[in-house]
């Protein structure tokens, strides 16, 4: 019996391309593992009204964790419009399934490494090496959307003197709400995760980001359970910066940061800025990590008008195997499977259309797998 059962989730897209190039990584290192497929993605939604089916969750459950492709997601009223007909107007809302995901299985803890590479020729600044906490749960992800708005809702809400004028000013048809609910446990679990990996890899300093002078209260939570938990690590600084200056000085100073701390939204969007400092969403491999389960991925989307043509670069796929070997306890494939990457990267002979070069998506698998026997 096989050491490992992983789940197999191609999803949509390139993300079957980069996935192949992730199964001929692993099995060039022998992972003791049996890759167990599953039904996620487009296809799904259309054909049955759900990109999640239950019996997938019910496989990931007889799983030890899962490596995920990618995901074409659209606003639902798209989304409804490609319904297999006889599913139209039944009652089906498109819900993305990895934030389905994350949530059904409590992956509260999005990793999202960004480190530069010496010879990646898209690196803003060599020697950037930054890990993003982002809490993935909680906050503007939460799900729990309205519209229009119910008038239960609207009088609840009407506690707090700011709320009249939006029902004064539109009919409760026209208004839309989407709500950011934290709890001080999110906050406190996602900050500790990230102290705790500042000290086992002893990182100069943990940066909260978020807006607590405008969200005062989800913000304020955020920025009070952070200063709490850093009593705890006082050989730690702890930074405190706003969302928007954060982006800012991401780009202008990018060596002061090193570990950052968010809220779903604000986390979403400050690592996608992280990524393209190293090198774009080629290069931006994500773990999505619970007590008991993790799924690993790149952030990168779909890309439909890549499918079929083994073009999109690999590497974010294959660091995201490679933190899911990490999760896993393998650590010396781990680091074999980094220090191939680096090589690759750094010799330059292989690079993908991303990269300024006309390699394939297999090129730079078969390259980093070549340096594996080295």
């Amino acid at each position: 019996m096989p050491k490992y059962r992983i789940a197999w989730l191609p999803g949509d897209g390139v993300g079957k391309d980069v996935m192949q190039a992730a199964r001929l990584i692993l099995d060039t290192l022998k992972l003791d593992a049996e890759y167990i497929p599953g039904d996620i993605g487009w296809e799904f939604w259309m054909h049955e009204g759900d990109p999640l089916p239950q019996r997938t969750i019910d496989m990931l459950k007889t799983t030890d964790c899962a490596l995920f492709g990618a995901i074409t997601s659209k606003p639902k009223e798209e989304a409804a419009k490609e319904l297999d007909p006889e599913l139209a107007d039944k009652g089906f809302v498109y819900f993305s399934p990895i934030v389905r995901l994350r949530q059904e299985f409590n992956l509260h803890t999005n990793l999202r490494p960004c480190k530069a590479y010496p010879g990646n020729p898209l690196n803003y600044k060599e020697g950037i090496d930054i890990a993003v906490f982002r809490e993935n749960t909680e906050g503007m992800y939460g799900g729990v959307e309205f519209f229009p708005l119910p008038q239960s809702v609207y009088d609840a809400l009407c506690i707090h003197p700011k709320m009249k004028k939006f029902g004064d000013k539109s009919p409760l048809s026209e208004i839309a709400m989407s709500t950011r609910i934290m709890t001080k446990k999110g906050c406190a679990s996602i900050v500790t995760q990230a102290f705790e990996f500042a000290r086992k890899f002893n990182r100069r300093s943990v940066t909260v980001v978020d807006k607590p002078n405008v969200l005062r209260e989800t913000g304020g939570l955020m920025i009070r359970t952070a200063r709490e938990v850093a009593e705890n690590y006082p050989e730690i600084p702890l930074w405190e910066t706003n969302i928007d200056a954060q982006c800012m000085w991401l780009v202008k100073n990018p060596h002061d940061y090193d570990v950052l701390v968010c809220e779903n939204m604000f986390g979403d969007i400050i690592s996608d800025l992280s990524a393209q400092l190293v090198g774009g969403l080629g290069f931006a491999c994500a773990g999505n990590i619970g007590d008991e389960y993790a799924v690993f991925e790149p952030t990168h989307g779909s890309a439909p008008k890549y499918v079929g043509m083994n073009k999109v670069n690999p590497i974010a796929m294959i660091l995201s195997a490679k933190m899911m070997l990490d999760w896993l306890g393998e650590t010396d494939m781990a680091v074999k499977l980094e220090n191939a990457v680096a090589a690759v990267i750094e010799e330059g002979e292989v690079r993908t259309y991303d990269m300024g070069a006309s390699n394939t998506t297999t090129d730079m698998a078969e390259a980093v797998a070549g340096k594996l026997n080295v």
